[in-house]
């Protein structure tokens, strides 16, 4: 016979439950546990002696039995009796957390402008703390996608879409060709300047070049727009989330501004995350704080633009109409900063390191005052900075990286509304019409001057 006090069980052995006739009933109703394997249960459990294969517990039992089919053992459990509304409560604050982020990626995904559903998603975990598992998938999809050794550039070296010869001379003297960086021998028009923009009188106002970026990945192509700033005229132009805010100029080129737009292309890295290691200042405030020392590019009130060291060979006066920071000098006086190959995340960027050969961007002055571009892929940081030098650059700076975010693009706006875009190099991947939408990023427009 067994303890009316109602027991508490811990069974060593396996045991199945046995249907009883007073199951289920109150006062002497019992719960007959039979072990799997005939052994004697053996000792006292609980305030139950047991000495026999079968035995009975009497019901009520507080804790009810639940059999373990992994294990083959009862498990008895007890419930809190506020377990069911935290729980509820609980499922409540996840469900609503859930219903908050869906939201706020739909509105990320959906908002203004070009960038892709992959670019926009990153954008928005990055600025929901994810940011290190960004990198992480950035790191090892470059990792699984590394640019191939060798070949040639399918096609050659394409000529410039939308090249013309200029009609009369004028404005700076014109480049020289750019050396070839793939070897000894230049593949036909590589390193050639063709226009691509003329002004108003027929003068070349931009012009174009192409060239492989290294002597191992030869099958690549980067592109280089030389701007002469005696027909153009600079203006920093604001994205809808970085640096975000109200401003003046559009997010994206007007239906005048399209008359009269030569060329178009990004800024630097996020300023909103720090990446950028520097500042923002345009229409006479300050979005981020310039820093000292940081690679500058600065565009005067007359439209003319220069680059340098933040009040070191630049610095804060009058006639300066907008400061664009990001990371450190990569050319200075002429010469290719020798940290461009173990400067690592302190000078050049957390994502993916200097030493990448992926898609990267740079602007620079030459001698002349002429406004270089650089837009690319399969570059790494010391290939950019080389490319620089070789279009005359004395000082540079390195703009933006990754295929999202390069767009250079220079415009035919004769006779066409909205004016032709093309892109600077093949692979480039954002449309040429990138800025005639909002764009998220800060960037720079070039517009003829009358």
């Amino acid at each position: 016979m067994v303890s009316r006090t109602t027991p508490v069980f811990h069974s060593p052995l396996p045991a199945r439950i046995q249907d009883h006739p007073a199951a289920g009933q109150r006062g002497g109703a019992v719960v007959r546990l039979q072990s799997v394997d005939g052994q004697r249960w053996g000792g006292v459990q609980g305030n139950l002696v047991a000495d026999e294969a079968t035995v009975e517990i009497p019901l009520p039992v507080r804790i009810a039995p639940r059999y373990d089919d992994a294990t083959e053992r009862l498990i008895f459990r007890r419930h809190h009796r506020l377990a069911k509304p935290v729980r509820r409560l609980f499922l409540l604050a996840l469900v609503v957390c859930l219903g908050i982020a869906g939201w706020s990626v739909l509105t990320s995904l959906t908002a203004p402008g070009t960038d892709t559903a992959a670019a926009r998603l990153a954008e928005w975990a990055r600025d929901h703390g994810m940011g290190d598992l960004v990198t992480y998938l950035e790191k090892q999809q470059y990792d699984q996608n590394q640019p191939k050794v060798g070949g040639t550039p399918a096609g050659g070296i394409p000529r410039p879409a939308g090249a013309e010869p200029a009609k009369t001379a004028g404005g700076l003297p014109a480049p020289a060709a750019l050396p070839p960086l793939a070897g000894a021998t230049a593949l036909p028009g590589e390193g050639q300047w063709q226009t691509v923009v003329m002004a108003p009188h027929g003068q070349p106002a931009v012009r174009v070049t192409t060239v492989r970026p290294d002597k191992t990945h030869t099958s690549y192509l980067a592109g280089v727009l030389w701007i002469d700033p005696t027909f153009v005229r600079g203006q920093l132009r604001p994205g809808t989330i970085d640096p975000g805010g109200t401003w003046q100029a559009s997010t994206s080129l007007t239906t005048t501004e399209q008359q009269t737009v030569a060329a178009a292309f990004n800024a630097g890295f996020r300023l909103t995350r720090g990446a950028s290691h520097g500042g923002y200042y345009s229409e006479g405030r300050t979005a981020v704080p310039l820093q000292d020392g940081a690679a500058s590019l600065v565009l005067h009130t007359n439209g003319t633009a220069t680059v340098g060291s933040w009040n070191n060979e630049v610095r804060m006066a009058r006639d300066v109409a907008s400061v664009r920071q990001n990371l450190v000098m990569l050319v200075d006086n002429g010469t290719v900063n020798p940290a461009c190959s173990t400067g690592g995340q302190a000078l050049w960027g957390a994502t993916i390191g200097q030493a990448a050969y992926i898609d990267r961007s740079a602007f620079g002055i030459t001698a002349t005052g002429a406004e270089v571009y650089i837009g690319g892929s399969a570059l790494s940081v010391c290939t950019l900075g080389r490319i620089l030098q070789d279009a005359g650059v004395v000082r540079g700076m390195e703009l933006d990286i990754n295929p999202e975010w390069i767009t250079g693009v220079y415009f035919h706006t004769q006779h066409a509304s909205p004016p032709t875009g093309f892109r600077l190099y093949p692979t480039q991947h954002p449309a040429p019409t990138h800025y005639l939408s909002p764009s998220s990023r800060d960037w720079y427009a070039w517009f003829l001057r009358n």
